[in-house]
């Protein structure tokens, strides 16, 4: 189950709008905390269909931030789907993971992500990739 989009806006309130990513409940819930204090409206779901179902729907996102591990697709996945898409491709993507492997991070850097977070996600980090919007 998706955590629901949080802090709708009233008609003409115009935030910056990040699409997180991630397969761990409380990771969602704390990215969303996080990025939410920094004035930035939130959906969060739990995989990468569901995050390209949302894409495939909704044309205001400004930024994904993505967990790499996840069933079935990973976050390096979605990142390629994005890149890939001329409609989507101009949106930046952030990856998190637990895991801090050169070989991973210098692959989704090589990929087109504008950084690779080493999780738990802080202030000072949501504060460095909130420049890519």
């Amino acid at each position: 189950m998706s955590t629901p989009s949080i802090g709708n806006e009233p008609e003409g309130t115009r935030r910056p709008h990040v699409l997180v990513v991630d397969d761990t409940r409380g990771d969602r819930l704390v990215l969303t905390y996080l990025l939410q204090r920094s004035h930035v409206r939130v959906t969060a779901v739990e995989g990468v269909k569901e995050a390209l179902e949302f894409l495939d729907s909704q044309n205001d996102v400004n930024m994904i931030v993505s967990d790499y591990c996840m069933p079935e697709m990973n976050g390096y996945d979605l990142l390629m789907e994005v890149k890939n898409s001329p409609p989507l491709a101009h949106i930046p993507v952030v990856i998190a993971s637990s895991d801090n492997i050169p070989e991973r991070i210098q692959k989704c850097l090589d990929g087109g992500a504008k950084e690779y977070i080493v999780k738990p996600v802080q202030i000072p980090d949501v504060l460095r990739i909130l420049r890519y919007i």
